[in-house]
């Protein structure tokens, strides 16, 4: 399927040099935050429902291509947050939500909608210290001749984008987080 209604919403977010935006869609009276990364490759969108513990993702291919199912695990899960009771004769297929999607996606990006490390966190758990969700910093590893960790590398990646990660891994560096939101810091990568 083309997501031909996001088109305007990457080109504005490429004009304001944004990689990573953050909105909200709702479907079927359920609120999804929904997250647009420009720095993966391909693009990714995350669908995410904080209250129910609830995320997917989905590649966005060359053309804003995306394929418009979710594997069964997903679609299960899915269906139970929609409320939605099985109905052999009006099924519900993923493509719906996209489509609905498709026609209420922002066409104009702002600033103030980057979403912070903490936010995406909260989605993706399956990174090195899953209950750390603060950045609070870099650790420059050559100063006590020791090496960035491949699962900070990773964290690094999905929390802080692709630029982030690869400025680590070239320069021996590791993100720092915390479990304390007072000790989050804004993520600069001028280190």
């Amino acid at each position: 399927m083309k997501l031909d209604g996001i088109i305007s919403l990457y080109n504005d977010m490429r004009r304001l040099s944004l990689k990573r935006y953050r909105f909200g869609f709702g479907y079927n009276n359920v609120a999804f935050d929904v997250f647009f990364f420009i720095d993966e490759n391909p693009y990714k969108l995350m669908f995410g429902v904080k209250a129910e513990n609830f995320y997917f993702e989905a590649d966005v291919k060359k053309g804003f291509i995306i394929d418009s199912t979710v594997s069964y695990e997903k679609y299960s899960e899915l269906c139970r947050i929609l409320g939605l009771q099985f109905n052999p004769t009006n099924k519900f297929k993923p493509i719906y939500f996209f489509c609905e999607f498709n026609k209420n996606i922002p066409q104009k990006a702002d600033g103030k909608n980057t979403p912070k490390p903490h936010e995406i966190a909260g989605y993706r758990k399956d990174v090195e210290e899953a209950d750390k969700i603060y950045f609070m910093g870099w650790l420059d590893n050559t100063t006590k001749d020791n090496k960035v960790t491949p699962k900070n590398l990773e964290k690094t990646r999905l929390l802080l984008g692709n630029d982030a990660y690869k400025l680590c891994n070239a320069k021996n560096v590791s993100s720092r987080w915390t479990d304390d939101f007072k000790k989050a810091q804004e993520v600069t990568l001028d280190f």
